[in-house]
């Protein structure tokens, strides 16, 4: 079911970038991409999708989106500051109107008492300055974590940014 809801969304987010002349990227950590390939998977993504970036371990977000690396020691991976950092940079490195990022923990391992398996924090800008952060707890195994969260990303997309 979810799937098939991220195809639909992929859809409907594709449709209104391309009404709207904008451009989107996005910064991946825990999805390993999914978003990038959910969007790519439209035809015609080229009118609206340049490229995106798979920033697994922080030497990649701080290499390639420039994320701070005093704010991966202090914060973590996995927070609020760095994935605001992720959509800026993406943003800026795309030259996109629109930067989505994602970094969680899908698990099995990795989690702790603060942030447990499920935990993942999405960071979202646009060009006209709006940054937005929000961590979700999302239940499952490894595949619906990631799976979940590139619904999540993708609707918050079409909610707070295209729909307004």
């Amino acid at each position: 079911m979810r799937e098939h809801q991220l195809h639909q969304l992929s859809m409907l987010v594709g449709n209104s970038l391309k009404e709207k002349g904008l451009w989107i990227t996005c910064a991946e950590s825990c999805t390993g991409g999914w978003v990038a390939k959910a969007i790519t998977d439209i035809a015609g993504s080229s009118a609206w999708f340049d490229r995106g970036f798979v920033t697994y371990s922080n030497a990649s977000k701080h290499q390639l989106l420039g994320v701070a690396e005093a704010t991966l020691n202090e914060f973590g991976a996995v927070s609020e500051e760095t994935v605001r950092e992720m959509a800026q940079g993406a943003l800026h490195a795309a030259g996109a109107n629109l930067a989505l990022s994602i970094s969680g923990i899908a698990g099995p391992d990795g989690g702790s008492e603060d942030k447990p398996v499920g935990t993942v924090w999405f960071g979202f800008a646009d060009s006209e300055g709006r940054i937005l952060a929000i961590k979700q707890h999302f239940p499952g195994d490894r595949a619906s974590v990631r799976l979940q969260a590139a619904v999540f990303s993708l609707q918050t997309v079409l909610s707070e940014f295209l729909e307004k």
